[in-house]
């Protein structure tokens, strides 16, 4: 009897929740084991390494991002898919580009596909927002932080994607002058987004 209401009590975690992993079940005394048993059976979906849903869910605008902070909760969304979340551009990438500190290991995601950038200090505590989607915490890049690493990493996603971002930041009022100057000076960039920002006003 108790093994009935054990495994429903596991059905109905999987149902209120829009992700689940192991982690979670251990952290509220339910066996892990039926998360795979569920999934043999077709009751649940498994969607990744360590990572199930129920059936059918609508998987959302954000289930990448929701994925991923699952698998790499430490990570803060950041570049592309920070631009993405705030819709500050006509892009939408098809990596989920994170970032994470320079020390710490890169949690290996199979889907969806991941790009790491490693910062660390303030350019990666400086910033963050926590946004709570189905349950779950997503960390992702204000958006003056996000315009200010679009130029730091202008090597890695063009300075076309950056300029793009600031005017269209710029004019949606998503950010201050003082808030990209703040973030430019603790990621050593003033100098090269100087130009551009005076062009803005």
């Amino acid at each position: 009897m108790q093994e009935i209401s054990k495994r429903q009590q596991v059905i109905n975690f999987v149902q209120e929740n829009s992700l689940v992993r192991p982690r979670d079940l251990k952290k509220i005394n339910l066996p892990q084991d039926y998360l795979h048993i569920l999934a043999r059976e077709q009751i649940i979906e498994r969607l990744g390494r360590g990572l199930y849903q129920w059936p059918g869910k609508n998987p959302g605008e954000f289930q990448s991002l929701v994925e991923v902070s699952k698998l790499a909760p430490k990570a803060i969304v950041t570049l592309l898919s920070a631009l993405n979340f705030h819709r500050m551009t006509t892009q939408n990438p098809h990596e989920v580009w994170l970032a994470i500190d320079r020390k710490d290991w890169r949690p290996v995601i199979s889907y969806p596909p991941v790009r790491y950038v490693t910062m660390s200090s303030d350019a990666l505590h400086e910033g963050v927002e926590r946004h709570n989607i189905d349950n779950v915490v997503i960390q992702v890049f204000c958006p003056a932080k996000t315009v200010v690493d679009c130029f730091k990493y202008r090597n890695k996603i063009g300075l076309d994607v950056a300029l793009e971002a600031l005017r269209d930041g710029w004019s949606d009022r998503k950010f201050t002058m003082d808030e990209l100057l703040k973030y430019a000076k603790i990621c050593r960039v003033k100098n090269v987004m100087q130009p551009y920002l005076e062009s803005l006003v």
